[in-house]
């Protein structure tokens, strides 16, 4: 029996998107805001200087490929848990190895701990003096926002890199390098795949690449060869991905997705309505409009109605947890309620005018002596001024301070505009005799 043969066939029974995995930086796709050249994630890995870290995002846009890589590229031990099912014994015994690695040879320990997130207190507890002592650098993998969702002691000792949806353009260069390569890929099969059927898949894969890589080998395995070819049609890839092909051409879907937004703005229920199902029944995915819907609520809304934020995100995890056909009625009633709420755009005016001071003002003056942390050691006696008013000793729980540096003090960036809450935002602060809605 050739046991080399017996290797080849187990990787050829991997999936594709395993079999696809990129061994390099060079060949990483998309996230180009961390792994570009010069970035700092980069530089660490090329000096093997990388602490600890977690990488968070969407499944399928390469965490784990990154890790992966990591691990090749570093001089390192390399350990790798899966936080489901890993208890505190094999927290311990990982650790046991980083320190005898450590002691022994002088080779840091890299631990991969896919799902971090449901890693639990008493496991986390096990391995935070590991990560404080360096013994172990850290890699954990979520798709969960690990600031809420991970123990804040392991969170705040690591630097969080935050993982986006890879593009339609970047999955659809993967697709076509699959369908080249013959070591690693699907040139064996000689497929010819329209371009109409790569192009769907690679839009409605939501950017995810495993789901991308996933439809386009069902779609080459189970296509009736014609001729002693395979020959995939958009049929076939419609069929592989569950998707129908967007019933619309790519300037549709942005005039749609325009007219929705605009809708939204302009209060009109029955049209925002109307685009969101012509968007989703033409094949977008659901999840695109209620992540523009939430921005809406808070673009357009604000603080006329702050519960419209509220209704949008609830909209969007039920329609995240339960999917569709389902999760449409949340997402329609948030729709309505965005719609018919009062509009204000008192809060992106007042960001993009802070945001234009943060950036443009060079000298503001450093912030006012009695709001600065007098809590580290030494800071006693180095940061003398006026005395800080803690507003709770006064009667109404405000009392008039400056809080702006200096250069800045007549700033005003947020202004009510007299819009549903905002009416009662302006009236407390006239009780408070803080009214500072004058330029």
């Amino acid at each position: 029996m050739d046991l080399f043969d017996l290797a080849g066939n187990a990787e050829a029974a991997k999936p594709l998107a395993e079999r696809m995995r990129a061994n390099n930086l060079n060949d990483f796709i998309g996230q180009r805001h961390i792994v570009a050249e010069g970035s700092l994630l980069r530089r660490a890995i090329a000096l093997d200087r990388l602490g600890s870290c977690i990488f968070y995002g969407p499944p399928g846009t390469g965490k784990t490929t990154l890790a992966n890589i990591i691990a090749q590229t570093t001089h390192g031990e390399f350990i790798k848990l899966n936080a489901v099912q890993a208890g505190v014994a094999d927290v311990k015994k990982a650790v046991a190895e980083a320190s005898d690695n450590l002691k022994m040879y002088g080779r840091r320990t890299y631990l991969m701990l896919d799902e971090c997130h449901r890693f639990s207190k008493t496991q986390s507890d096990s391995l935070l003096p590991a990560i404080e002592q360096g013994t172990i650098i850290f890699i954990g993998s979520t798709t969960e926002n690990p600031y809420a969702s991970m123990t804040p002691a392991i969170v705040s000792r690591c630097r969080v890199f935050e993982f986006k949806r890879l593009s339609t353009q970047d999955i659809y260069g993967a697709l076509q390098k699959a369908l080249a390569d013959k070591r690693r890929g699907l040139a064996s099969y000689g497929a010819v795949v329209d371009d109409d059927a790569l192009t769907h898949i690679a839009r409605t894969a939501g950017g995810d690449l495993r789901t991308a890589y996933n439809a386009l080998e069902l779609a080459v395995l189970t296509t009736p060869p014609e001729g002693g070819s395979v020959h995939v049609r958009l049929a076939d890839a419609e069929q592989s991905i569950q998707r129908k092909a967007l019933s619309y051409n790519e300037d549709d879907y942005y005039d749609y997705l325009s007219a929705f937004c605009k809708s939204l703005r302009g209060s009109d229920a029955d049209a925002a309505l109307y685009y969101a199902m012509r968007l989703i029944e033409g094949g977008c995915d659901p999840m695109l409009v209620a992540r523009r819907l939430a921005v809406h609520s808070a673009e357009d809304v604000g603080m006329a109605d702050p519960r419209a934020l509220q209704m949008a995100a609830s909209a969007m995890y039920v329609l995240e947890k339960t999917g569709a056909p389902e999760g449409l009625i949340p997402l329609s009633e948030a729709i309505v309620y965005v719609c018919e709420a009062p509009k204000s755009n008192s809060v992106i005016s007042a960001m993009q005018a802070a945001r234009a001071d943060a950036v443009n003002v060079r000298d503001d003056g450093g912030v006012p002596a009695y709001l600065r942390d007098h809590s580290y050691s030494g800071a006693a006696g180095k940061r003398e001024g006026a005395k800080y008013k803690y507003p709770h000793d006064y009667p109404s729980g405000y009392v008039e301070q400056q809080y702006l540096p200096d250069s800045l003090k007549d700033r005003v960036y947020y202004v009510p505009k007299g819009m549903g809450y905002e009416r009662t935002v302006e009236e407390i602060r006239r009780l408070k005799g803080r009214d500072k809605n004058k330029k």
